[in-house]
């Protein structure tokens, strides 16, 4: 039952991240199990028991649905433990509130603390301070109460009304999760049923045979070419990866950031980053299909560097573009970093499924995220 309970919990991506930071031996560990109510990560006397971070799922109110993530301390030595501190301050690129837990001595750590308060103050994270020994319960109550920076908005936001018909075109190949839909088939069910729409499912041969009266149909990106031939022309089609990159990222510089495809010369890289983890199937979509894709549009010969999770080596690999997908599995403050970090560099970034369809002749249009049939 443990795995069928997670797929009922809210994704990561909608939960409000609270990472906890210090000098080792801290306290943070016993103040993330306090927080849990349960024993999340280990505790010990002994100086650098944390290593990696280590995340919890729970629910606080009034925030709601919560990540809290213990990590290794600040003041890890070695060059393993400057791995250690990397690590830790990584996690900060997702939190919305980071708390700085201050051990028995308030005198020390005072150069690690200025390091990750200036850390949060350019990224626009709440930071909250908690002294060894304070009432866990008030603390509790302190961070419930931090305002934090607005969610992505609702992926249908403006485009269901109650009633509507929606298609959703979602191919059960060999790369689809067995038993399940993928989150962001899940999500969108869900909010159009929210609204009071309607869903109707099929996978790609189905299409012809449904006829029109859809207010739209949204289809996974690798299938757009069989869904645009196949839908009736009357129907606005997307995908779903077009409307993550709506709510999470900027569509509008991922439809600028296509253009560079055609500024593209033989020899340079192309990142194509993705914000999760999975086994890569033969005909994985990341790996071996946007490749194909890019290759058709461009008719360059291009190096490809990959990255997946919480990867982004943005300082390591040199890129002409970078394609990103639409980022479920991510918040919307990491699209954003994300995209920063692109922007700040020079490089144009797009996206996954804007790409794909560009591969098919279509495009998609910024202010509908609709793309323009053929």
């Amino acid at each position: 039952m443990k795995a069928v309970a997670g797929l009922n919990e809210t994704p990561r991506a909608n939960r409000v991240h609270i990472a906890f930071f210090g000098l080792r031996n801290a306290g943070k560990s016993t103040l993330v199990n306090a927080f849990a109510g349960q024993d999340v990560a280990i505790v010990s006397d002994v100086p650098g028991t944390t290593t990696d971070p280590v995340s919890k799922t729970m629910e606080i109110l009034p925030l709601g649905p919560c990540l809290l993530t213990d990590t290794a301390g600040l003041d890890d030595e070695g060059e393993l433990g400057a791995m250690r501190v990397k690590k830790a301050l990584d996690v900060l690129a997702t939190a919305d509130i980071a708390v700085w837990v201050t051990g028995e001595d308030p005198s020390l750590g005072g150069e690690a603390l200025a390091r990750l308060r200036e850390e949060c103050r350019r990224q626009g994270t709440a930071l909250l301070e908690y002294r060894r020994g304070d009432d866990v319960e008030e603390f509790r109550r302190k961070v419930a109460a931090v305002k934090v920076a607005e969610s992505a908005p609702p992926l249908l936001a403006g485009l269901v009304e109650r009633g509507d018909r929606v298609l959703l075109v979602c191919p059960q190949d060999g790369s689809a999760p067995k038993g399940r839909l993928i989150l962001p088939q899940q999500q969108v069910i869900r909010e159009i049923l929210d609204v009071g729409g309607v869903a109707e499912v099929c996978q790609p041969e189905s299409v012809a045979s449904l006829g029109d009266g859809f207010r739209f149909a949204i289809t996974d990106s690798q299938a757009f070419g069989a869904v645009d031939a196949a839908l009736p022309k009357s129907v606005p089609l997307t995908s779903f990866s077009i409307l993550f990159a709506r709510a999470k990222g900027d569509l509008a510089a991922y439809c600028d950031g296509l253009s560079a495809l055609r500024r593209l010369e033989d020899g340079d890289t192309v990142l194509v980053a993705e914000g999760c983890t999975h086994h890569r199937q033969c005909g994985d979509i990341g790996t071996v299909k946007l490749p194909k894709a890019v290759a058709k549009l461009t008719g360059r010969r291009l190096n490809f560097a990959f990255c997946s999770g919480g990867d982004f080596p943005f300082g390591t690999v040199r890129p002409k573009l970078v394609i990103h997908c639409g980022g479920c599995m991510l918040t919307r403050r990491e699209m954003q970093r994300r995209m920063a970090a692109a922007r700040d560099a020079g490089v144009p970034i797009t996206n996954y499924g804007l790409v794909l369809a560009a591969a098919c002749g279509i495009e998609a249009d910024p202010a509908t995220c609709m793309v323009a049939r053929r």
